[in-house]
């Protein structure tokens, strides 16, 4: 069993100009890519496998990432199935003049571990210790659930 702060991952970008839109502000697929890929790191880190995206929970952008911030994204597990996690990652921004933080989004990725020849294999236990861990871990089972009933209604709905 590994605890939940073991594989917390964090990573720091500067936003340029490149990565704006015409109102100043970061793409919201540019912060998704970074937020996938810290994500992909604590998965792969604690699987101590190969990982792959399956899905995400809703990205609901709360506060707008300028041009010359500084933006901090932080990625940890707090659910695993047999071959599944779901990685909590959040994304706060600094301003470079003031140094005052704020959270801008948080979301949930889901994860499976993959074995030599990309089939789901099983990951290490989470263990689970503080009431905040639990209450990650029961807002993860609410996305996994979610994710699921998505799947289920889109195939009724999508070729094969």
């Amino acid at each position: 069993m590994k605890p939940v702060r073991s594989e917390t991952v964090r990573s720091w970008e500067i936003v340029f100009p490149n990565d704006a839109n015409p109102h100043g502000t970061m793409f919201g697929g540019k912060v998704m890519a970074l937020m996938d890929k810290t994500a992909a790191i604590a998965a792969a880190r604690f699987a101590r496998k190969s990982v792959v995206t399956v899905s995400t929970e809703g990205i609901v952008f709360k506060r707008p990432i300028r041009v010359g911030d500084r933006i901090e994204i932080c990625a940890r597990v707090v659910w695993v199935g047999n071959s599944s996690m779901v990685i909590k990652v959040d994304v706060s921004g600094e301003d470079p003049q003031t140094y005052e933080r704020t959270h801008c989004t948080t979301a949930r990725f889901n994860f499976v571990a993959l074995d030599r020849d990309n089939n789901p294999t099983r990951v290490p236990r989470l263990l689970v210790e503080s009431e905040e861990e639990k209450r990650e871990w029961e807002m993860a089972e609410f996305v996994i659930a979610q994710a699921l009933e998505r799947k289920k209604r889109l195939a009724a709905y999508e070729p094969e």
